[in-house]
């Protein structure tokens, strides 16, 4: 480090004696710069302005980008190389930033290798700071993320008393050919009150030897306990869930039951009365009230919409077995919005630049990582989520 870094340093913290914690920001950027200058000195093999045999390339200015950092968001200069056999440089400590931008930059990159969407994924990359990336970088990159994600998959559960199921649909390549993708995840409540990610798959469908497996690995790492499961009514995951958590009660999500009330209305007019009429199902004070209020409900409607009639017998009390939790734990557990909400838009959010996967590992990579940052951020939160005093309450 020559006498321009020290200066450098003395600078930086004499902003920070003038301005204290408020220009905390500024500090990290300023000092993040400065890790990133010596890793670019070290890529090259030598100092600035060093005359060296070994030398590997020419500094090559810098390129803004902002980044978002628990400081909040700053912007810094990332120095850039040439000269280096046309292999650009890429700071390492961005790509030990956060773990879902690192996948999307992965994806993306993989992409620009293989000459995939060539415009688009250049595009892409310049958001974050790269003009290009060689095969050996990605592969460098994601092997490094890849088993840091393996570990979290793996890890070992415990008790879990609630779980919540659910699954959307990605698009990937595969023998050249774009597919449909499931993205199977699992949210659970176990004895400390808190919501934790337990787990996230990939599979070509929601077939029920995939369910399967799925729920088997999450036993496997040691799930334990399960008394009530919530979820949409997959066919592939009814099979599973009988056959793997069978003695668990099921809650079918009374919000995707609403949603296909309303398909099934036969007119207009229905269809926009049938949701605030399930409510007064969904809202009664207990299971005999709100099988009180369906049986109503289906009598209403026998001889204008029997079909309607009909499939309200059947279905809606799959959405009641809530009813037998105690009232503090109803609203949590009635739906799976808990995971659509939480898991399943940010998932969205942050798949929407790739688009089309370049293959399996790529979506697995991406969508683990996201529900790694999730499941941290949870960690974090010192509220329950589930008091537990409150189940004989």
């Amino acid at each position: 480090m020559d006498k321009r870094d020290d200066t450098a340093i003395e600078a930086v913290l004499e902003q920070l004696i003038e301005h204290g914690p408020e220009g905390i920001a500024a500090v990290f950027a300023r000092t993040f710069e400065m890790a990133m200058r010596i890793e670019r000195e070290r890529f090259l093999g030598a100092q600035r302005y060093e005359r060296t045999p070994d030398r590997r390339g020419y500094a090559n200015g810098y390129k803004p980008k902002r980044i978002d950092t628990p400081a909040g968001t700053v912007h810094v200069a990332v120095p850039k190389t040439a000269g280096h056999d046309g292999q650009p440089f890429y700071p390492q400590s961005l790509e030990r930033g956060c773990r879902s931008v690192r996948a999307v930059m992965l994806a993306v990159a993989e992409m620009y290798v293989k000459g995939v969407s060539t415009r688009q994924t250049e595009a892409v990359l310049g958001e974050f700071g790269i003009e290009g990336m060689s095969s050996s970088q990605v592969s460098r990159a994601a092997a490094l993320l890849d088993e840091e994600l393996e570990a979290w998959r793996t890890r070992p559960l415990g008790e879990i008393r609630y779980l919540i199921l659910d699954a959307r649909y990605e698009k990937m390549r595969q023998g050249g050919v774009v597919r449909d993708a499931a993205v199977f995840s699992a949210i659970g409540i176990g004895s400390d009150e808190r919501r934790r990610v337990l787990g996230v798959s990939v599979a070509l469908s929601e077939a029920e030897v995939h369910w399967r497996s799925f729920l088997d690995d999450l036993v496997a790492r040691g799930m334990r306990g399960v008394e009530f499961i919530v979820s949409d009514d997959h066919a592939g995951l009814r099979a599973a869930r009988r056959a793997v958590l069978g003695s668990a009660t099921w809650q079918r999500c009374q919000f995707h039951l609403a949603a296909n009330a309303i398909h099934h209305a036969p007119s207009v007019a229905i269809r926009a009365r049938i949701g605030a009429e399930l409510r007064s199902v969904w809202n009664a004070g207990s299971l005999a009230k709100a099988q009180t209020a369906l049986d109503e409900l289906v009598a209403g409607y026998c001889k204008n919409a029997p079909k309607l009639a009909a499939w309200l017998e059947n279905a809606i009390p799959e959405g009641l077995a809530v009813f037998t939790l105690p009232e503090h734990h109803r609203r949590r557990l009635r739906t799976s919005n808990p995971i659509e909400r939480a898991v399943q838009q940010e998932l969205k959010r942050r798949t929407v630049k790739v688009r089309v996967f370049p293959n399996e590992q790529a979506l697995l990579r991406l969508v683990s990582a996201v529900l790694v940052e999730i499941d941290e951020t949870w960690a974090c939160d010192n509220k329950a989520y589930i008091k537990w005093e409150c189940r004989d309450a």
